[in-house]
């Protein structure tokens, strides 16, 4: 009988992807790659500063494990009966190809199939994400609705609310029925409402917010389901950037080996993966948005008070004995830049390789810690590769999506492109800035549209200081990292290698509503702030206009 295939750890992987959570929650576990947390723990001030410390404190990546927190709590002292995981995607390498059902080194290969031999999903009527269901006065019940779900502070210490991290928001376009799914943050600001943040772009914004578009111009309100807690499989597709019409859950289908189970929701017309954890069903008003976030972000800032979609919830459906997902992401290396390192590389490697036909391309490495992957790329050419190679390596890199490869650097073979001191060595010595750096105008910006002037961008060398005030760092901040980290060594956790920055901090551009906001965020009284933000809500804004006027804006 042949072995299972292996990991690039050795970790042995199933051949095929779970579609349920909790079945992949329990192959982590058999193959030592999950970590269970029972002593009580602070999802407002503790849960994600403990699992920030496997990124930032120099674990290596092969020892960074998924976290099962059984014994949650909150500032108020209340204690939730549903367990909390966080890291369960892409904690590492081998936890997403656990995920996939492959060995690292064939995932790349794996998304070209699934791409190329969808499965369309299929309906089923009794489904485990709809064996309980809270709609009506429930949602508004005391400690009922949101305030049930242990829903954790992403950034202690900036965030102005908990977030909904790990999320499938599904919509679907009123025109042509195509069906969207996207991972968008949302912030808690009612036991029955959400604010919504999807990325805004007139034509190249996520498909949720051009259906956002054409509902506002119906004057119609948009349904939408956030499916928390499905197969990572399913979440899996939001990083491989597919066509605008493709329908992800046929992609899914096509990675799976077999169609994902879909059922309709119980309050609105949209379908989801009938077996998720948690699903919340809502409205989002077209005709208003509502001020959301600080909130920390993966390019390494806290993104700052923005007007973003409120969402009405009519309904929280889930399993009887769900398990709550959470994605840690802010300043990286994160479990969310993994999920694009992984899915990013072999996708941009086969673009170069099979569409554009480089010769003597290598390997493409995507620079993760601090800047989130996409700005800056390196390429390993072979030795001898003509320069006309090299070169249309680099064009490549840079157009294959336009907010990745601001910065794209090409080495020779002998140079690990995933070695800072290599890289720049070669740089110093291997290049004639006046004939080997080339500045590309009009290309688009990194990452998101919430900060950055409307104009577009380019390939450049920087000065890299800071000329101005700029929105905190993105890390919970000290007190909470420090208290963090005395948890960590309580718990005999794998011993830390602490490299700056390891905490959050204030570069000037902060307000004392923010800090307000956040102080409350983990007192737990963050409803406080969600009835003073619905009382600022506006008709006359589109989504992610800044509250402040004048507001500092940066990519994110």
């Amino acid at each position: 009988m042949l072995d299972k295939p292996e990991s690039k750890a050795g970790i042995k992987v199933s051949g095929r992807p779970r579609t349920d959570l909790q079945a992949h929650l329990a192959d982590l576990e058999a193959a030592g790659l999950l970590t269970r947390i029972d002593r009580p723990i602070n999802k407002d001030t503790e849960l994600n500063p403990l699992v920030r410390w496997q990124f930032i404190g120099g674990v290596p990546e092969e020892q960074r494990r998924a976290f099962l927190f059984t014994n949650v709590t909150d500032s108020k002292g209340k204690r939730y009966d549903m367990p909390v995981v966080v890291g369960a995607l892409a904690s590492s390498p081998d936890i997403y190809a656990m995920g996939m059902g492959q060995p690292v080194d064939r995932i790349g290969d794996a998304w070209m199939r699934a791409i190329a031999n969808p499965i369309a999903p299929v309906a089923v009527q009794d489904a485990p994400c709809q064996q309980v269901v809270i709609e009506g006065d429930a949602l508004r019940a005391p400690g009922g609705g949101l305030r049930a779900l242990p829903v954790p502070v992403s950034t202690p210490g900036f965030d102005a609310a908990p977030y909904l991290t790990a999320t499938l928001c599904v919509t679907r376009d009123p025109e042509s029925g195509v069906r969207n799914m996207g991972t968008y943050r949302a912030a808690l600001k009612a036991s029955d409402r959400l604010v919504v943040r999807m990325v805004a772009r007139e034509a190249t914004g996520a498909g949720g917010y051009l259906h956002w578009l054409k509902y506002r111009e119906r004057g119609e309100k948009m349904p939408i389901a956030i499916v928390v807690g499905c197969a990572p499989i399913v979440m899996f597709t939001g990083p491989q950037k597919l066509a605008i019409d493709v329908d992800e859950l046929a992609i899914a289908g096509g990675a799976a080996g077999e169609p994902i189970r879909m059922v309709r929701c119980r309050t609105v017309d949209l379908d989801v993966p009938a077996d998720s954890e948690i699903v919340v069903e809502g409205l989002i008003d077209t005709s208003v948005l509502e001020p959301e976030a600080p909130f920390g972000e993966s390019n390494g800032y806290v993104a700052l008070e923005g007007y973003n979609m409120p969402m009405q919830v009519t309904a929280i459906t889930m399993k009887r004995k769900p398990v709550f997902a959470q994605i840690i992401s802010q300043v990286t290396p994160s479990e969310s830049s993994v999920i694009k390192k992984v899915a990013y590389e072999p996708l941009f490697l086969a673009h170069l390789k099979q569409t554009l036909g480089v010769k003597g391309i290598r390997r493409v490495a995507m620079h993760e810690r601090l800047t989130n992957l996409r700005p800056v790329i390196f390429l390993q050419f072979a030795a001898n590769t003509p320069r006309t190679e090299v070169w249309r390596g680099l064009h490549g890199a840079s157009t294959l999506q336009s907010n990745c490869g601001k910065i794209v650097v090409a080495v020779s073979e002998d140079i690990d492109p995933t070695s800072m001191d290599a890289v720049l060595w070669s740089m110093a010595y291997r290049t004639n800035p006046i004939e080997d750096m080339h500045i590309v105008r009009h290309r688009g910006g990194v990452q998101g549209a919430q900060y950055g002037p409307g104009q577009t961008d380019s390939g450049l060398l920087v000065d890299a200081t800071r000329k101005r005030p700029m929105p905190p760092l993105a890390l919970p901040t000290r007190e909470f990292m420090e208290h963090a980290r005395t948890l960590w060594e309580e718990l005999g956790l794998p011993a830390l290698n602490v490299q700056a920055p390891w905490h959050g901090y204030t570069l000037e551009d902060w307000t004392d509503t923010w800090e307000q906001y956040a102080q409350r965020t983990v007192a737990g009284d963050w409803e406080q702030t969600g009835k003073e933000t619905l009382l600022r809500q506006r008709g006359d804004k589109m989504p992610e206009a800044p509250v402040r006027p004048g507001q500092n804006r940066m990519e994110d």
